[in-house]
């Protein structure tokens, strides 16, 4: 890979390595969600101060800005007089594409096209062959067999970026189709394609973590973002793993719907509270 190619394609391709609920992961989520409306800047002092609100001790924030600068993700930068880490331009387009995917879950209907992606690649890049597989994964692709992956159309332009990414296309094809033909149902065909008891207890999981968020009220913005920042941090995670499939090909019990519904709803009602009082907080700070 080359030099000019790191920047971009690191973060792209380790924007699902941290786990939810670790520091490193709340403060990718901060990022992405607040630090960008502030001009992609922010202090030290001031971030350690926001993440406290949300129980992250100064030193992990600090551990975890550390994690991410490695990673190309910020860079340091002092701006009047104070030390701060600014949003490299590969994070700020990551955040970019990561939005629709967050904010917006898609699902196929009946009819919607597919894409398959075949390879075959060489044992020289084994290494290169592993995180293809695991990348394609982490986006939602499903497994029809070694070397044959599925998915929705609307996900290929982010399997190519992959592919590209780790210099694989020489050893990659990929076909439109339009109707699948499986021994059996469609719904056996994707308990095997993709790993559905997994994706289902995320669902529920993540319902029942937060079910009771909208009991919250209108409230104060502080306390908006103290419990929808550590809901979006973990909701950022499953609409990458969940490709939405048609509901010919899910359980007749998914609990799918469930989750993404209360997800909407929350983000509707406290997100922009929530940005609004680190606007504030930050205003207030370098007044």
């Amino acid at each position: 890979m080359t030099t000019d190619q790191q920047p971009l394609a690191a973060p792209v391709l380790d924007d699902f390595d941290a786990r939810p609920g670790s520091a490193t992961s709340v403060v990718r989520t901060v990022l992405g969600a607040y630090v960008r409306d502030l001009g992609g800047w922010i202090a030290v002092a001031d971030f350690t101060e926001i993440l406290a609100v949300l129980d992250i001790p100064a030193p992990s924030t600090r551990t975890a800005i550390t994690r991410l600068k490695s990673k190309g993700v910020l860079h340091a930068e002092s701006r009047s007089g104070r030390a701060g880490y600014a949003l490299t331009d590969a994070a700020l387009a990551m955040f970019t594409r990561g939005d629709p995917r967050i904010f917006g879950f898609r699902q196929m209907s009946s009819g919607d096209p597919w894409r398959l992606l075949s390879y075959g690649i060489p044992e020289t890049e084994r290494a290169a062959r592993h995180q293809l597989r695991r990348r394609l994964s982490a986006i939602g692709c499903g497994t029809v067999s070694a070397g044959l992956w599925i998915y929705p159309e609307y996900l290929a332009a982010e399997a190519a970026a992959i592919v590209t990414a780790l210099e694989l296309d020489d050893y990659v094809t990929s076909f439109r189709a339009t109707e699948l033909v499986v021994p059996g149902t469609l719904r056996e065909a994707a308990a095997q394609w993709w790993d559905l008891d997994d994706l289902a207890t995320k669902h529920r999981t993540f319902y029942e973590r937060h079910r009771k968020i909208l009991d919250l009220g209108e409230g104060s913005d502080r306390n908006a973002f103290a419990h929808f920042t550590m809901m979006l941090d973990e909701w950022r995670t499953i609409p990458y793993v969940d490709p939405g499939l048609p509901d010919e090909m899910l359980p007749v019990d998914w609990p799918g719907p469930a989750s993404v519904q209360l997800f909407a709803e929350a983000g509707q009602r406290y997100l922009e509270p929530s940005r609004r009082w680190v606007q504030t907080f930050i205003g207030y700070r370098r007044a």
